[in-house]
């Protein structure tokens, strides 16, 4: 009877910590479904706000993330704590532009006085709203996965009257804890009409 016991705590604290630190915990970007189509969406987001930085080429997330969390901490001019949301946006480096890595800020910060980051290589930017395809998947990301899911995505907006207007951005909603099968990732492109 006691083994029941701890083993029911254990599965109860488990779960308690997983959702206080999985996505459901946290604000998410605001946006509207126009259309669905199994795992793809037409999607209208609104303008966003975001703290953003450069992410460095070759070198993992170059500290892109750390920087992020430090300026929601309290790395700001009011040394203000700030919600964590998601998802987080990276986009990649190309030839015109470093990769990029964004934290979109709460609304109810956003609608308010935003803090200024105290780090200069983070910088508050606005994401102009407008239509959108994504694509959902799980798995964890590596470049592979990422590149069949973006030729995917492309295919079906072609196939569906669209032109591309902007460069892919992957959203990741889930804490690097959690297993590959249960993540939530997407691909976003910014489209319009033909």
């Amino acid at each position: 009877m006691i083994y029941i016991f701890v083993f029911v705590l254990i599965i109860g604290v488990a779960y308690t910590g997983w959702k206080l630190t999985s996505r459901n915990a946290y604000e998410s970007a605001e946006y509207v479904v126009l259309k669905s189509d199994g795992a793809f969406e037409l999607r209208e987001y609104p303008d966003l706000m975001m703290a953003s930085t450069d992410a460095a080429s070759g070198n993992g997330n170059g500290g892109s993330f750390g920087r992020l969390f430090k300026y929601i901490s309290g790395g700001n001019d009011d040394k203000k704590k700030i919600a964590m949301t998601t998802p987080v946006f990276m986009e990649a480096e190309s030839t015109d532009a470093s990769g990029k890595m964004s934290f979109v800020v709460p609304k109810k910060v956003a609608d308010g006085n935003i803090p200024e980051p105290t780090d200069q290589r983070v910088r508050l930017t606005q994401r102009s709203g407008g239509l959108f395809a994504v694509i959902r998947f799980a798995g964890r990301e590596n470049q592979s996965l990422l590149d069949d899911q973006q030729e995917t995505l492309k295919d079906w907006i072609l196939d569906e009257g669209y032109e591309l207007v902007g460069d892919p951005e992957f959203a990741g909603y889930d804490p690097p804890w959690t297993f590959g099968p249960l993540r939530r990732n997407e691909i976003l492109i910014r489209i319009r009409q033909k």
